[in-house]
């Protein structure tokens, strides 16, 4: 039985972790199809920005399905354990691979451990106000690695950071919002058609140079001042003629006084 869907909504393409009755919580085969998703996304040249959700309201993710991993008792190895967390493309799926286009989490109920780190590996997070979020693993000792201590301080800051990542405390939408975690907080079961709302605007704009900005703000932002410059500077040459295409519609009074993807 599938444990993901991938759906294609004009250019929106949705990815689902299909599992509501254990909370979203991602095994090993969960992993292997969201990972297929994601290639599947970035293969697909109608796809111009990828939705990723957890079936039902009750959660968009629980993390890693630690039950399924206590379940297999003896039978699983460090080795085997250690081998899923080496995995190139994350355990989680596709958590240490960078998208060549943009991604929105839209979250109903918990973001949980590796639900947090997915939920963070997009750029933009759409939650439904009951959401809840946080790194509850801390309390079992399970470390994070689908990325969680890295982007989540590159988001919220540091000194945010170490307080989720330490203390393993659950926060509600109305802190994450406070705190830049969350883009947006919608009501419940909106947060789906609004994320592909977000994704159907940021479609129509010019595809080149919003990668290309977009890559310059996530890779550029890593390196020294310097160097981040140079970067941006060689990916901004790459789009000249499309700016210049823009510059001239801008100059005929298209988009004047037009609103961003985000009203």
């Amino acid at each position: 039985m599938s444990r993901t869907s991938y759906v294609l909504r004009g250019t929106t393409a949705v990815l689902t972790i299909e599992r509501p009755e254990r909370r979203n919580a991602v095994d090993a085969d969960t992993a292997a199809e969201l990972l297929e998703g994601f290639r599947r996304f970035e293969a697909d040249d109608e796809a111009r920005v990828m939705v990723l959700t957890g079936a039902g309201d009750v959660a968009f993710c629980a993390g890693a399905d630690l039950k399924a991993l206590a379940e297999a008792g003896p039978d699983v190895s460090i080795e085997q354990i250690q081998e899923v967390a080496d995995r190139t493309e994350g355990p989680m799926g596709f958590t240490r691979a960078l998208a060549g286009k943009p991604t929105i989490a839209a979250i109903s109920g918990w973001a949980l451990a590796g639900g947090l780190e997915l939920a963070l590996w997009c750029d933009l997070r759409i939650a439904t106000q009951s959401s809840k979020l946080g790194y509850p693993e801390r309390r079992w000792g399970v470390p994070l690695i689908d990325g969680g201590t890295l982007r989540l301080p590159r988001i919220v800051g540091l000194g945010r950071a170490l307080d989720l990542i330490l203390t393993g405390r659950i926060i509600e939408t109305d802190e994450a919002l406070s705190w830049g975690l969350l883009t947006e907080v919608v009501g419940e079961g909106e947060h789906l058609n609004r994320a592909i709302e977000i994704a159907d605007a940021l479609a129509r704009f010019p595809q080149e140079t919003m990668r290309s900005d977009r890559r310059s703000a996530i890779e550029g932002s890593t390196l020294p001042l310097a160097e981040s410059l140079e970067f941006e500077a060689a990916l901004g040459r790459a789009s000249i003629e499309t700016g210049l295409r823009g510059a001239s519609r801008f100059a005929g009074g298209e988009g004047r006084g037009g609103a961003g993807a985000g009203v």
